[in-house]
């Protein structure tokens, strides 16, 4: 423990693995390598694949770009972390690396659910005025919607690192996971947290809370538009151009609000359940999200075996 002033700071905290499954932990890691291995190459591909194909520089894969980068740096984040302790059992994280491996894993997660936010009006664009789309969507517009994602995200956060350093902490150091979650840490704390709690509701509310209300807001008025097409082909068709962004949607904000809520009220939930939840929040999306996108957009499916018949020729 290290004494500075009126309060107590550890040096470092202890990070857990999955709990009750300690001795598996080598064999646990080879899902979850797979897992970042997958992450990893698909983003990269994706971000690959619409570089080079002039025909997918439109603000849809532009969006989509962004939620690539996005997705790999969560992945880098907990990869360290993750697989230290998976294979060597490396629990031992500092202070403030901790402080700052939490503060660019909750900027991450807010930047993607804003860029989910941006894809969804992307499409409603894309549906209810199809020939203004390009007129509202250009290239400097979506270039300024990326510069205010990543500024709000960034400022909306960083008072949290410095409420966390002013509080004092004993006794526990215990993390309940391999990576470092703003209310894990706060609750290690034996000082007054009320301005903790209270400001990361408020950050959370007003960011990925408005973020989710306008994404189902965006969809009520995609199926309204949708449904006073004339043909059920149009519709179809309409539909299954939002089919990648709806699952990008459900596999990012289920396990986060999750989280957030075993994290504040779920005392008596199962400390295998959290770390379940946490895992599937930070190690899901980012893995699936380029196969999704690869499965289901044509245009990238068809860039990607185009790029495969240049490199085989």
């Amino acid at each position: 423990w290290e004494f500075n002033g009126s309060f107590h700071q550890p040096s470092a905290f202890l990070m857990m693995g999955i709990p009750g499954l300690e001795a598996l932990h080598p064999w646990i890691s080879i899902p979850f390598c797979a897992l970042y291995l997958t992450a990893l190459l698909g983003n990269c591909v994706i971000l690959f694949i619409i570089s080079r194909t002039p025909s997918l520089h439109e603000p849809m894969y532009y969006f989509l770009s962004m939620l690539a980068v996005t997705d790999l740096g969560l992945a880098l984040c907990t990869l360290p972390t993750t697989l230290g302790l998976l294979w060597f059992d490396a629990r031992r994280i500092a202070f403030d690396a901790c402080l700052t491996q939490m503060y660019f894993i909750h900027i991450l997660s807010f930047i993607e659910s804003s860029v989910l936010l941006a894809m969804a009006f992307d499409r409603f664009i894309a549906i209810s005025h199809p020939l203004r789309h390009p007129a509202i969507l250009t290239g400097s517009t979506v270039l300024k919607i990326g510069l205010a994602i990543v500024l709000r995200g960034t400022v909306s956060l960083l008072p949290i690192p410095f409420l966390l350093k002013r509080l004092t902490y004993c006794g526990r150091t215990e993390l309940s996971h391999s990576f470092c979650f703003h209310p894990d840490i706060m609750n290690l704390a034996c000082a007054d947290i009320k301005v903790n709690v209270f400001y990361g509701m408020i950050v959370l509310l007003s960011t990925v809370g408005m973020d989710f209300i306008f994404i189902v807001l965006s969809y009520v008025l995609i199926i309204r538009t949708v449904l006073s097409l004339t043909t059920k082909e149009e519709c179809l068709k309409a539909l299954n151009t939002c089919v990648s962004h709806i699952c990008a949607v459900l596999l990012f904000f289920i396990p986060m609000i999750g989280l957030s809520m075993i994290h504040r009220f779920g005392k008596n939930v199962p400390p295998l359940v959290n770390t379940l939840v946490a895992y599937t929040y930070l190690t899901i999306p980012p893995a699936l999200n380029p196969v999704i996108y690869s499965i289901k957009s044509t245009h990238i499916r068809e860039a990607l075996l185009r790029a495969l018949c240049r490199k085989r020729g």
